[in-house]
């Protein structure tokens, strides 16, 4: 078969091994050749743990260049790639692991006891690897060979397995090809014009969709340089503005970098690109952003199941609040959500998109998959919004309780479970609340049971362990009754107007 792998693709597309890749906050520098190099490795120690064609290798590791090189290993190797939020708990953990059946799970050494208990329910060993790149998988990578024949893909085999998030039940395991991931690449290359000449500043997580995909592949498919920190620090980005052409980043980013006060036109003068996604960017901040520096933020839409959907134009006006056109192949549209009805310009409905992005499915959810897709192969997205007369996208708000906070999705019902559980709680509901750093604050509206005194800080104490910081409500309010229709659901929509100013007071300070 013709091999369509992932990182044959990435491969084919060096052409100068020595340029640099990655440059790291210490001043090492990757080269493409490094790059090819420690993937081989990486990847003889895969096949030597047992990991097979198919297999699927689940990682929960600290940003690292090496973190980064055990994705393309895997991938290199024809196995699925599983991150995994840094934050998730053990109890978190088991979920994903028993869901995913990995033939080897990666961790850091902190972690290892706990998660060989888990991994070996499913027949699956754990290698460790800490923040500074080290750990058992780089001793074994050591001594592996620096050769390694790249596994041919069908490009509809699968390269990542990304766990997303509903409304109702556990997370759901979206399937992505080789040929949804490449494709995606190549198309952002092209709109957003980059070339081997750019720069990236990447301060993004690699464990999601934004720092994993986006981020990492366009660049090293463009044969382009990345800047590769650990985490966001915002005085240390504006100082390498000076020296880069590009960033990604969730809003969060901008709103911390509009508070620097070297923030000016000088100061990014050099820069080309500033692309922000994974939750809604305000208004306001595009408005002061072109206000102090010149540049307007150029706002995307993308889903874990689909990538990338739309971009605001390279060339053309970048509408603030808006999430601009669709990319190019890829088609949406807004139907009606309970007839699927296609609904004219300026109406809002669901938006629906199809393209070569779009993934392969919920992993071992056929139902779900089926009932997530139209007949004609259109994705059912869940998030409600409306397209202009110029074709611009606008997303109002989701059909599901879908939060999204610090780019980050959060389903209300996992938090509402575990709060519905405490002594003292007779019921709760979780909402999102507009908040100018996180798009979204997670928010709890709580009815306690008669005589019960349980507080906040309790609430948020039993939930510590349970639940991954970005999923802890950042405010919990109490009621005596939740406001219901007269179907005695929960409504939500007047929780999210009562709450709707709860974080403006964190905004004005």
């Amino acid at each position: 078969m013709t091999d369509l792998n992932l990182f044959s693709r990435l491969a084919a597309r060096v052409t100068d091994p020595t340029r640099v890749a990655i440059e790291t906050k210490a001043g090492a520098a990757v080269t493409y050749g490094d790059l090819i190099a420690a993937t081989a490795r990486l990847a003889n120690v895969l096949v030597a743990r047992g990991v097979k064609p198919g297999d699927r290798v689940a990682v929960q590791v600290e940003k690292s260049v090496e973190a980064l090189v055990l994705y393309l290993a895997t991938v290199r190797a024809g196995a699925v790639y599983l991150p995994l939020n840094t934050a998730y708990t053990l109890a978190e953990l088991d979920y994903f692991i028993t869901d995913a059946e990995p033939k080897l799970v990666v961790c850091d050494p902190a972690k290892r006891d706990g998660l060989a208990a888990i991994a070996a329910k499913v027949g699956g060993s754990v290698e460790t690897l800490d923040a500074n790149g080290k750990g058992s998988l780089m001793d074994a990578a050591a001594t592996a060979s620096a050769e390694f024949a790249t596994v041919p893909r069908a490009g509809n085999d699968l390269a990542a397995i990304l766990y997303t998030s509903g409304t109702t039940g556990r997370s759901k395991g979206a399937m992505l090809s080789h040929d949804n991931l490449v494709s995606n690449a190549l198309t952002l290359i092209d709109v957003w014009r980059f070339t081997a000449d750019d720069v990236l500043i990447h301060a993004l997580p690699i464990y999601h969709t934004h720092g994993l995909f986006v981020a990492s592949n366009v660049i090293l498919f463009s044969g382009a340089k990345m800047i590769f920190l650990p985490k966001f620090d915002p005085a240390e980005i504006l100082g390498l503005m000076g020296r880069a052409t590009a960033l990604m980043g969730v809003p969060t980013f901008y709103v911390r970098l509009l508070q620097q006060p070297g923030l000016t036109r000088e100061a990014t003068a050099k820069m080309r690109l500033f692309v922000s996604g994974s939750a809604p960017l305000l208004a306001d901040t595009h408005r002061e952003w072109s206000a102090k520096t010149g540049h307007a933020i150029l706002e995307r839409y993308g889903m874990t199941e689909t990538n990338m959907n739309t971009s605001n134009p390279y060339v053309g006006d970048r509408v603030p609040g808006a999430v601009g056109l669709a990319l190019p192949g890829v088609t949406v549209r807004i139907a009606d959500p309970e007839t699927g009805a296609i609904l004219p310009p300026e109406t809002i409905g669901m938006i629906e998109v199809k393209g070569p992005n779009v993934f392969q499915g919920y992993w071992r959810m056929p139902e779900k998959t089926a009932a997530e897709f139209r007949p004609d192969g259109f994705f059912i997205t869940g998030d409600l919004g409306k397209i202009d007369a110029h074709g611009y996208v606008h997303i109002v708000g989701r059909g599901k309780d879908l939060i999204i906070t610090g780019g980050f999705n959060v389903y209300p019902k996992e938090i509402e479970s575990e709060i519905d559980g405490l002594p003292g709680v007779f019921e709760s509901a979780v909402i999102g609340v507009p908040h100018a750093d996180f798009g979204e604050g997670v928010t709890a509206v709580v009815v306690r049971t008669p005589g019960a005194t349980i507080d906040e800080k309790a609430i948020l104490a039993a939930l510590s362990d349970r639940l991954a910081k970005f999923k802890q409500p950042k405010h919990i309010a109490f009621v005596d009754d939740l406001p219901r229709n007269t179907m005695g659901k929960v409504q939500k929509n007047v929780l999210r107007e009562t709450y709707k100013d709860l974080y403006a007071v964190a905004k004005a300070g």
